[in-house]
C-alpha cells in the first residue's frame, strides 16, 4: 500500500520576508504619524500657555468694564485666531496633491501654532489644575481608543458614515446653541461629542494603517512623507476636540 505524503501549503521565504518588511515600515509609519501629532500638540500648548500668561493676552483679551465688573473681552485678533485654524484645515485638505512635502509640514506648524492662540481663553475660564488633569485625561482616552483601532480585527469601517453623521449633527447643534445658550443642549453636545470622536478616533487609526498597507509600494518617500502629515492632522483634530469636549464636563471654572 503507497502512501502518499499530505501536501502542506507552507509560506515561502520571500513572502514571509515581504510580510516582515511591511510589519516593521508599518510601525515606522505609524511612529511618524504619532511624532508629528505630539510635536504639534505641543506647540499648540506652548502657543496657548504663552499667550495666556504673559501680557500678549491683552491683544487677545483685555480686561474691560463692564456692568458686573471687569470682564475678559475678545478683540478682532482673537475672532481671527478663533477661525484662522478653519483656514488652514481648508487649505491643507484642498491642496493635498499639489502640495510639497515641505509645504504641507510647514502650514501643519503654522496650523498647530494657530490653534494655540484659538485655545488661550481655556486659561481664561478653567483652572490650570483642571486644564492639566483634563488633558491626561483626554491623553489616557486617545491613547488607549488609538491601540484599540491599530490592534482590532473588527471592521470599524461601518462606523465612519455614522460617526460623521454625528459629527454634523455636533456642528448643526452647536450653531444653534449660540442662539439659545442652553446649558441642557450644551451638555448634550460635549457628551454626544465625547463619544463621536473617541469613536473617530478608532477608526482613522485604522484607516491610516490599512492605507499604508494598501499604498506602501505605490508611492514613494515623498509621497509617504506628505501623508504622515495629513494622517497625524487627522488625529491631532480627534485630539483636540475630544479635549475641549472633556473640559467643558470635567473643568473646573475660574472664580473671576
Amino acid at each position: 500500500m503507497a502512501f502518499t505524503p499530505e501536501y502542506r501549503a507552507y509560506p515561502s521565504a520571500s513572502a514571509a520576508t515581504t510580510a516582515a518588511v511591511l510589519d516593521a515600515g508599518l510601525r515606522a509609519y505609524m511612529l511618524r504619524v504619532y511624532n508629528w501629532m505630539g510635536s504639534g500638540l505641543l506647540i499648540t500648548g506652548i502657543v496657548a500657555y504663552m499667550i495666556a500668561n504673559t501680557s500678549l493676552i491683552n491683544a487677545f483679551y483685555p480686561l474691560v468694564q463692564t456692568p458686573f465688573g471687569m470682564k475678559h473681552s475678545a478683540t478682532p485678533l482673537a475672532m481671527i485666531a478663533m477661525f484662522a485654524p478653519l483656514a488652514f484645515v481648508l487649505v491643507l485638505s484642498l491642496g493635498v496633491n499639489r502640495l510639497s512635502t515641505t509645504a504641507a509640514q510647514g502650514l501643519f506648524w503654522a496650523f498647530c501654532a494657530a490653534m494655540g492662540a484659538s485655545l488661550t481663553n481655556i486659561f481664561l475660564i478653567y483652572t490650570q489644575e483642571s486644564i492639566v488633569r483634563v488633558f491626561f485625561i483626554t491623553a489616557a482616552t486617545f491613547g488607549a481608543t488609538s491601540l484599540y483601532g491599530y490592534t482590532t480585527k473588527a471592521d470599524l469601517s461601518r462606523m465612519g458614515s455614522f460617526l460623521m453623521m454625528g459629527l454634523f449633527g455636533i456642528v448643526i447643534a452647536g450653531l444653534v446653541n449660540l442662539f439659545f445658550q442652553s446649558s441642557a443642549l450644551q451638555f448634550a453636545i460635549s457628551v454626544i461629542g465625547v463619544v463621536v470622536f473617541t469613536g473617530l478616533t478608532a477608526y482613522d487609526t485604522q484607516r491610516i494603517k490599512a492605507d499604508y498597507v494598501q499604498y506602501a509600494y505605490a508611492e514613494g518617500t515623498e509621497g509617504a512623507g506628505k501623508r504622515s502629515v495629513f494622517d497625524a492632522l487627522s488625529l491631532y483634530l480627534n485630539f483636540i476636540n475630544l479635549f475641549t469636549l472633556l473640559l467643558q464636563l470635567l473643568g473646573n471654572r475660574n472664580n473671576n
